[in-house]
């Protein structure tokens, strides 16, 4: 199985959990996805009261020059294990 179809499949199945991970799962899993789905961030950071846009560009941004491919394999990791958790 390529990096990339074990990727998308990954994607599909973090949205099967029966339980919602903590927010700083989510916020991890969002930049490591972002990062895998589309290179280091791209423009300004959410202002003002958008917090949760704040939150979401800073995991991203922190991933900055971590290779596509490297993002991706660790999402995979990470949403093997929430599953494994899952269960």
């Amino acid at each position: 199985m390529s990096t990339l179809s074990a990727f998308e499949q990954a994607r599909q199945d973090v949205q099967n959990l029966s339980r919602k991970p903590g927010n700083d799962v989510l916020l991890k899993l969002y930049g490591l996805y972002k990062q895998g789905s589309e290179g280091d961030v791209q423009g300004a950071r959410p202002g003002g009261f958008d917090f949760v846009g704040g939150a979401k560009y800073d995991a991203w941004a922190g991933l900055k020059g971590k290779s596509q491919e490297q993002a991706q394999q660790e999402y995979v990791a990470l949403v093997e294990e929430l599953l494994a958790k899952d269960r």
